[in-house]
């Protein structure tokens, strides 16, 4: 995979030129993208700036978020060819910063379920997950080595963990999500897959304004870390519970204070919530899509858009009361149990075989609708050679610990 910070590491150094940067994920892009098919396009005559603190870095862009310089169509047939005239937020960011979104990766329709064409770079014949596939892949697949993704149930940190890479879901409302196709506004957020913590730790810091969310040479210390596996949905598979106890025994030996905890019921009631928020925001988010071009809607979002115009404001606000009352109750479960963070699944098991499904959020949920900071972080394969990951949870706004834990995990489990 391509290192964000090595690549910048050699531009600084004077040993490769922005442009031979840029040039060389283009080479790796003809080599790799007729089997992953991770791109829906990309630019062949990129502007490469020499200066700025992310120059030389290519970017992949999910197809929901607008980019003024390549289509955004939303992974749907009802947007072929269209051109905004401004880039999202986040694009325009980054190219202040003196990256070039080089790409727009694939994603499922309207982020939804309908699975694209990408396949898995780490395991042909296997999901490399959504919505965020292209995104997960293109990193994977060494094409690119920053990617932006989106996530409203799993779609960030369950195809990171598909795909062996790091995958940061930030707090919610740190990225902006100007110009990106809403499905949920209470869930969706931005994220990001890189090749390492500390690619992504770095990204974001620029990409926010915060440097306090970089590593430092300074050692924050073992952190205080609770294992959760909620009884609240089904169990995870053997083989990721195999790997969430590997880490454990590494984390363990290195120094850091682990234990098992059960979350409160109000948590449970929120997990079988999430679904009504999402569907009754997207009934409204998608009114056009489904009113004018419901046929050309893929199947699995179309039935789910039939079943969600029945979700009554009602229900809706009733579920939203809960969620609020969930996260208000989150910061004193930490400080109950005196934690930095939160350690569980990514996804259930490794990316399941086949392309008909994009695999299962239920340990993506609730951490989404609680708007707080994820992080996958790869941690080795199975026996037939899929990607297996963790995830690393902090509390709201405390995206700095978060990515100091997972960096810790990293480390211990690369050692």
């Amino acid at each position: 995979m391509l290192s964000l910070l090595s690549l910048r590491k050699q531009i600084d150094a004077g040993s490769l030129t922005p442009r031979a940067a840029i040039a060389h994920a283009e080479a790796a892009i003809t080599a790799h993208e007729p089997v992953v098919r991770a791109m829906v396009s990309r630019l062949t005559d990129p502007i490469v700036p020499e200066r700025g603190p992310l120059a030389g870095l290519a970017v992949g862009v999910k197809d929901i978020l607008d980019t003024a310089d390549l289509p955004t169509q939303m992974g749907s047939t009802i947007y072929d060819g269209w051109r905004p005239r401004a880039d999202a937020a986040v694009v325009a960011r980054l190219k202040r910063l003196g990256a070039v979104p080089l790409a727009k990766t694939t994603t499922t329709a309207f982020a939804f379920l309908d699975p694209t064409e990408t396949r898995n770079p780490r395991h042909p014949g296997h999901t490399p997950g959504g919505s965020s596939a292209g995104s997960a892949a293109a990193v994977a697949a060494g094409m690119l080595p920053l990617a932006l993704g989106t996530q409203t149930g799993g779609s960030v940190i369950r195809p990171a963990a598909y795909c062996g890479v790091v995958g940061m879901k930030p707090s919610f409302g740190l990225l902006p999500t100007v110009g990106m196709k809403c499905f949920s506004w209470t869930l969706d957020t931005l994220g990001l897959f890189t090749a390492g913590v500390a690619d992504a730790a770095h990204a974001l810091a620029l990409m926010t304004g915060r440097p306090g969310l970089d590593l430092s040479a300074a050692d924050p210390g073992t952190p205080r870390i609770g294992v959760v596996l909620p009884d609240f949905c089904a169990p995870g598979e053997p083989e990721a519970l195999d790997a969430l106890a590997r880490v454990r025994a590494a984390i363990e030996t290195a120094g850091a204070r682990v234990r098992d905890l059960v979350l409160p019921a109000v948590f449970a009631e929120a997990f079988g919530l999430h679904g009504t928020i999402q569907d009754y925001e997207a009934a409204q988010s998608l009114d056009w899509e489904y009113a004018t071009h419901r046929a050309d809607l893929g199947p699995l979002l179309r039935a789910h858009l039939d079943a969600a115009q029945a979700v009554r404001p009602a229900a809706y606000d009733a579920a939203l009361a809960v969620a609020d009352r969930a996260r208000r109750q989150l910061p004193d479960f930490f400080a109950a149990y005196d934690l930095d963070v939160i350690l569980t699944l990514s996804a259930p098991g490794p990316a399941p075989e086949g392309y008909a499904s994009t695999g299962d959020s239920r340990f993506n949920r609730l951490w989404t609708l609680m708007g707080v900071p994820c992080v996958t972080v790869p941690v080795g394969s199975t026996a037939a050679g899929l990607p297996l990951g963790v995830q690393v949870i902090a509390r709201l706004g405390d995206d700095a610990r978060a990515i100091q834990a997972a960096h810790f995990v990293e480390t211990r489990m690369r050692g």
